[in-house]
């Protein structure tokens, strides 16, 4: 449990910023390649038709996203077990993120509207990230055990939200992810404006995983 306690912190501390170390071995990588020769550099995802209905569901919710380079686009799940609104990966690599944004506006004009009793009024809009990752993480975790915890505040303040929550699932060998080993979910919440949701999975949950996951740190986050 401590070694599964230690893995969960270094995913949401890997997701919330790049490691130094990284970012310095990339620029040894690339002044190296550029005294040999001339590289052409790989070019990010074109303008799909998911992309730009991702893009316009992201700006709804006042969230910014940008295809980051390496990864590949694919089809999202969208059906009745399971519904993404984006999906990519990266390719020979077995992983994959998957996205969900959520905009609020409706949710609150409706919670604002209601005349009932306190008692019988439904849940405050901003709190339903909380049951939303619940739910999800347990859909996916099935009987295993899953390890939550809330994201601190000067990480979520790094992709300008209000509040977040992670989720380190083991996952049963289901066609529903894949057959994939695990997954690193994550939820964060704008007061009065969205949420998003972000499922990285892979085979191996060491170093490798989560230097996957910072090639993607800061492809989404909710606009200032």
């Amino acid at each position: 449990m401590k070694q599964f306690k230690q893995i969960l912190l270094t995913g949401i501390l890997m997701f919330a910023f790049k490691a130094y170390v990284f970012s310095q071995a990339r620029k040894t990588h690339y002044a190296s390649a550029r005294a040999q020769k001339q590289v052409t550099p790989p070019q990010r995802q074109q303008g799909s038709a998911q992309l730009k209905a991702f893009q316009q569901l992201a700006a709804d919710a006042n969230v910014s996203f940008t295809f980051p380079q390496g990864f590949k686009e694919l089809k999202a799940p969208n059906n009745e077990d399971v519904s993404f609104d984006y999906a990519m990966e990266l390719p020979g690599k077995e992983f994959e993120i998957w996205f969900r944004v959520r905009s609020l506006k409706e949710n609150w004009a409706a919670y604002e509207k209601t005349t009932v009793s306190y008692a019988d009024r439904p849940d405050n809009p901003d709190s339903l990230y909380i049951a939303m990752g619940k739910a999800q993480a347990t859909a996916f975790a099935g009987d295993n055990p899953i390890l939550s915890r809330s994201i601190p505040a000067n990480m979520v303040a790094r992709y300008n939200g209000d509040a977040g929550r992670s989720y380190m699932i083991n996952l049963p060998d289901e066609a529903l992810t894949k057959h994939y080993r695990y997954a690193l979910l994550l939820t964060l919440q704008k007061d009065h404006t969205g949420s998003i949701m972000v499922v990285c999975f892979s085979n191996q949950r060491g170093p490798e995983f989560f230097k996957n996951i910072d090639k993607a740190s800061n492809c989404i986050k909710f606009k200032p």
